[in-house]
């Protein structure tokens, strides 16, 4: 489910540049949506998690990939609107949404939902902390 509302979420995106239908609260909005859907399909996992295996923190590691699934998206948003990066490099986007859904898929397929959450926990928060040491770096350089 996870992968088919995401590629839902891509195809209305292109479906909108392509009829000449973008505009920047359409963007705004399939963000804000977007956030919405994570929060759902990651406390989906936990609840599944919690009820359905032994391993203790469930929730705690539930809610830190939550968090951590916030703060990538929020600290490339705000990077973009304060910090305006002129590079695009891969390492930034660590963690993309695409990659959280896959991993999420991924995990769901193979009945792997604590050690999954356990990676988006480590592996998000790992992504802000790139950004945040790269971005201070850049800032010390100008």
């Amino acid at each position: 489910m996870a992968q088919i509302t995401s590629i839902m979420d891509g195809v209305d995106g292109d479906l909108a540049r392509f009829k000449g239908m973008e505009s920047p609260f359409g963007a705004f909005f399939d963000a804000v949506l977007d956030r919405y859907a994570d929060a759902a399909i990651i406390m989906g996992m936990t609840w599944f998690v919690s009820k359905n295996t032994e391993p203790p923190g469930a929730w705690l590691v539930g809610l830190m990939a939550l968090i951590g699934s916030f703060m990538v998206s929020y600290s490339w948003a705000k990077a973009e609107a304060s910090l305006r990066p002129k590079d695009d490099l891969p390492f930034l986007r660590l963690a993309s949404r695409d990659l959280r859904l896959f991993l999420i898929m991924i995990g769901s397929i193979l009945n792997l939902g604590f050690w999954t959450l356990l990676l988006l926990a480590i592996l998000t928060h790992f992504a802000v902390l790139i950004r945040i040491l790269y971005f201070a770096k850049l800032r010390k350089e100008q």
